[in-house]
């Protein structure tokens, strides 16, 4: 099996292993390729995967700094954004989502952002917001009632009606 397989194979086990054995097997196969950007996104993944929050930081933002591929990058930026949200930072989690997937409807990954910047908006206290752009989101998947489920969520975003 080349690199990738054997990746992808711990990865297909992950739910039998305990978290220490992931993280272990996951970093000898990275340890071949230390310096390489999807390496480093794997073992954040790793870390991500067993609460350990902090190094997936870490890993991620190395990843991205070091040329992380666009078959990846995107994934990589959500679970970093997702990470800096469960360590406190929402704001910068929006952000993040904000950086990436702006003017980028086209990117396969752009709705999952959307999912993961709602949890955000949510910790923030802007639960209608984050409704909002779900429904936005939910919208074009809907097999009716385009317009209408489009209007209400832009309401949502003026306020209750006066009356």
């Amino acid at each position: 099996m080349d690199w990738t397989e054997r990746m992808a194979a711990v990865w297909a086990e992950a739910d039998g292993l305990t978290d220490a054995e992931l993280v272990r097997r996951i970093d000898e196969i990275a340890a071949e390729h230390p310096d390489e950007p999807i390496a480093l996104f794997e073992r954040g993944g790793a870390r991500d995967s067993t609460g350990d929050e902090a190094g997936a930081e870490t890993f991620y933002r190395a990843a991205l700094a070091a040329g992380l591929p666009a078959s990846e990058r995107s994934q990589c930026v959500i679970q970093l954004a997702s990470t800096v949200r469960n360590l406190g930072r929402p704001e910068e989690s929006i952000e993040l989502l904000r950086e990436e997937f702006t003017d980028r409807d086209d990117d396969p990954l752009a709705e999952a952002a959307v999912a993961f910047a709602a949890l955000a908006l949510v910790d923030l206290g802007r639960p209608v917001e984050a409704v909002s752009a779900l429904l936005h989101t939910l919208t074009p998947h809907l097999p009716r009632y385009h317009r209408s489920v489009h209007a209400y969520a832009d309401a949502l975003l003026e306020g209750p009606a006066e009356g």
